[in-house]
């Protein structure tokens, strides 16, 4: 029994193209488009009828880099895959890539499999994994090529967090050296962690125990530091780079000046840095324990070349690093010690709204709000065009998205499983009514309509960026 959809009368957006069409699913994939009002578009005959005047006919989102259920700092990101995903596709997000982890002294298998082990039957909308290297070995080195082959293909590693996931120089050099013969992809979260853990000692030493003071100590020079230290290692590697939620004008730079070398160098940054500042961290009476991530929020002012980057693709991602911890009970464990404060924001069901909110306050136009949040992701981490556009043959991972409806976000109304809002109180325009993954209903005309267990696995290509 196959089943159709016809979606009619929205207005189609993807990241190269805007137009009036009707668009017909059959059985989870798109099979058609075709000009509204036009005779084939008429031909479309299906089971559903979804109206959309009046509205976007969107891709779903691609959120490339979500933590749900992530062990830091001695506690637990608190969405786990079901509570996360269900939460993404309230956002109008469909498909999420987490972050599988390598323990010290354990292999990347292991890993993968526990992280398999928590989504799997669990999610809401489809998932893929990346893998997180803590401990490079020859072993581990091996394990690449063969993740990379079941299509895990992309590989995180740290500057920070010295004695947790860091890797010094030389295993970073070792890591690009075998993503550039086995064609993964290093994802590097770049600050000087070493330089950093300096600098905590001693605003410790001081006294200096409040939660703005995460900011203070983690510098935007040491971004951008170890931002350079990462491409010229990848330049020397003979591999491509794509480094993480940056947040920093200085790192923006450094990456702005190797792509213009002609570098396979790329950058992802975050809504957090994008609307908020240094002004919550330092919110009173620990209300700033709320914003701590890392990297860290900067002064307003880096704003506006994040958004310069995302406009002229030096930066090419908006992905949400969701990592999300409750006020009581988690993000308390830093009172008195800002060090403490387990690290990471909730996100992920506001991305696609804030990034509209940025197509209606000018930063940026509909189509890049597309290509940011959907194409660019899909592409990037070997999703394309399977996900992350609508066109024949993708599937039919699809929001109607209405642009002119308001809401002000809040905890009270999201879905996260998280006791705050990182945008408590915040009006936004534009909002997501109804998501199709693969080409059921998951959220319909804002009821929840989709279950734990539909979302499935998907594995990728290597980056689609790459000669």
């Amino acid at each position: 029994m196959s089943s159709r959809t016809v979606i009619r009368g929205g207005l189609v957006v993807t990241a190269s193209d805007e137009i009036h069409a009707d668009v017909l699913i059959e059985d989870g994939r798109i099979a058609a488009l075709a000009a509204s009002g036009t005779p084939a578009a008429e031909a479309f005959t299906a089971e559903r009828t979804i109206d959309a005047t009046g509205k976007y006919v969107i891709p779903g989102g691609v959120d490339a880099h979500t933590h749900m259920e992530l062990p830091f700092g001695g506690t637990f990101a608190s969405d786990t895959f079901e509570t996360g995903t269900r939460a993404a596709a309230w956002g109008g997000t469909t498909t999420i890539i987490d972050f599988a982890v390598q323990s010290v002294g354990r292999t990347l298998r292991e890993g993968l499999d526990a992280w398999h082990a928590k989504a799997e039957g669990n999610c809401a909308v489809d998932y893929g994994f990346h893998m997180i290297v803590s401990d490079v070995n020859q072993e581990t080195l091996k394990e690449m090529d063969l993740l990379v082959e079941e299509g895990v293909t992309s590989f995180k590693q740290f500057m920070a967090y010295p004695g947790v996931f860091y890797s010094d120089d030389g295993q970073i050099l070792r890591a690009m050296q075998r993503s550039a013969e086995n064609g993964g992809l290093i994802m590097m979260h770049a600050e000087n962690g070493i330089a950093i853990d300096v600098l905590v000692e001693q605003a410790l030493a001081r006294g200096e125990t409040d939660p703005r003071f995460h900011g203070e100590v983690r510098r935007a020079l040491l971004e951008a530091e170890a931002t350079h230290r990462a491409i010229k290692l990848a330049q020397v590697a003979g591999a491509p780079l794509y480094v993480v939620h940056v947040s920093a004008q200085e790192a923006v730079a450094e990456l702005a000046r190797a792509r213009d070398e002609g570098l396979n160098v790329f950058g992802e940054t975050c809504p957090q840095y994008l609307f908020l500042s240094t002004d919550n961290l330092a919110e009173p009476d620990f209300e700033g324990a709320k914003y701590v991530c890392s990297t860290p929020l900067r002064p307003k002012e880096h704003q506006a070349a994040l958004w310069r980057g995302l406009r002229t693709d030096d930066l090419q991602v908006v992905s949400t690093d969701h990592c999300p911890f409750c006020f009581v009970g988690q993000k308390e464990l830093g009172r008195g010690d800002f060090s403490k404060i387990p690290n990471g924001l909730p996100g992920v069901e506001n991305r696609m709204d804030l990034l509209h909110q940025a197509v209606v306050d000018g930063h940026i136009s509909r189509r890049r709000w597309i290509e940011i949040a959907c194409a660019a992701p899909a592409r990037m981490f070997g999703l394309y065009p399977k996900k992350g556009t609508i066109a024949p043959g993708a599937d039919a991972d699809i929001v109607i998205y209405d642009p002119q409806a308001e809401q002000v976000m809040s905890a009270e109304t999201h879905h996260m499983n998280v006791d705050y809002s990182a945008y408590e109180g915040r009006r936004t325009t534009g909002r997501v009514e109804t998501v199709l993954s693969r080409g059921e209903p998951v959220i319909t005309e804002r009821e929840f309509t989709g279950h734990a267990g539909h979302g499935v696995y998907t594995p990728r290509s290597t980056c689609q960026y790459l000669n």
